[in-house]
This record gives structure tokens, sequence and C-alpha cells, in this order.
């Protein structure tokens, strides 16, 4: 399974940074997008860089409602793709989506999207928020891929875990302070909105890896 990092508020060469998160997940044939960043231009050109294209795209999750992370979903909408989004989002946003995409899954609990690939369902509030739980190719393990971390990372963590035994985490980590927590953990890459980026990077220096689009990760 790979992990490519679409947009962050870092980029490699040749790819585009902005404020906001999106990576693609590639499990087997399938190609999942999780949130979209804040612009469909900057998206649209991050993927085409991976040789990517938006109708490639069969699943699209969403982790909360925020523009940095839905604002370039139109732009990723296509006739075929299904797209997962939390139960609380407003009416209106879902009757948008639904006109564009070929599905609408709501998700309030845990569920697997895909065989590998499951939704920890809505956590926290009042932002609810849903993250991706990978299953390592090993089978020892799972990710976990986070937006926001609004409801905090703490309760995150807990919620992968429900799903198998957390080896590492990727994505936004907002205010999360417990440094200490992810001591044990295999991989940590702290991505846009990460306050505590630069510190994470230097107190685990064999286990941090530095996000940015064009980044990729095998698990």
């Amino acid at each position: 399974m790979n992990v490519k990092i679409v947009y962050d508020s870092e980029a490699k060469e040749g790819f585009m940074r902005d404020w906001g998160f999106s990576c693609l997940i590639e499990q087997g044939v399938w190609k999942i997008l999780f949130d979209t960043g804040a612009s469909g231009a900057i998206l649209t050109h991050n993927l085409n860089q991976f040789g990517a294209q938006v109708e490639d795209l069969a699943i699209i999750v969403l982790s909360h409602k925020h523009w940095d992370h839905i604002g370039g979903l139109r732009a990723a909408l296509h006739p075929g793709v299904a797209v997962c989004l939390p139960s609380s989002f407003p009416l209106r946003l879902k009757k948008a989506i639904a006109k564009k995409a070929a599905l609408v899954v709501e998700v309030s609990e845990p569920k697997e999207i895909i065989p590998g690939v499951y939704s920890t369902g809505e956590v926290g509030r009042p932002v609810k928020e849903q993250s991706l739980v990978l299953r390592t190719s090993d089978g020892e393990g799972v990710v976990a891929v986070v937006g926001g971390a609004h409801p905090g990372l703490e309760q995150i963590m807990a919620a992968a875990r429900c799903i198998g035994d957390l080896h590492g985490i990727i994505g936004g980590f907002h205010g999360f302070k417990q440094l200490e927590l992810l001591r044990d953990l295999k991989l940590i890459m702290p991505c846009h909105y990460t306050r505590r980026r630069k510190e994470l990077l230097h107190l685990y220096p064999e286990t941090a890896v530095r996000c940015g689009a064009g980044a990729v990760l095998t698990l």
C-alpha cells in the first residue's frame, strides 16, 4: 500500500504547496483520495505530478468540513467516484456532492471502506471528524491517517487502536502537546497544521518523517 502526499503546506520540487491537506492511498487497483486541500487547481496539478488523474479516483474520503480539507472537492468529483463523508455534514453539501458523484456514503460508526482500509467513524465534537486506518502490508499493525485532529489526537489514536495495533500516524496533529504518547510508534509524519511539527522531527529523528506534497510512503 502506498500513501502519497498530494497537498501540504510544504512541497517537493515540481509540486505546489498551499494551506491544506490531501493524500492519495493506493491499495491494489484502488485509488482513494483522503481530503482535497483548499484549491482544485493545486490538487489536480499535484495529482498529475504523481501520474494520476481525477478520473482514476474510485473513492474520496472527507475527514471534516473545513475549507482547507474540502475546498478542492469540486475539481475531484466525477461520475464514477464514491464519496465517503461524516454523517454530520450539512444536508445541502451532501446533496450538492450527490449530484456530481456516483454514490455518497455517510459514516457515523467505524466502517471498513475496502479490505485493509477503515474509517474510525465520527470522533469528537463540536467538530466531528473521521480518520482513516490502514492495515500494513505485513498485517501486523495499522497506520492512522488524520485530517485535522480537531477531536484531539489522543481520541483518534484510541479509535485506531480499536481496529489494530497502532504502528504509525500521518497527517495534521493540530495543537497536540503530549508528544511522549508517540514514543513507541514506528512512523510519525506530521503534516499540514501541526503546530509542533519541527519539534516532533527533532524529538524522534528515527521515526518522524518530513511531510510535503510529493512525499511517498510504502506501508
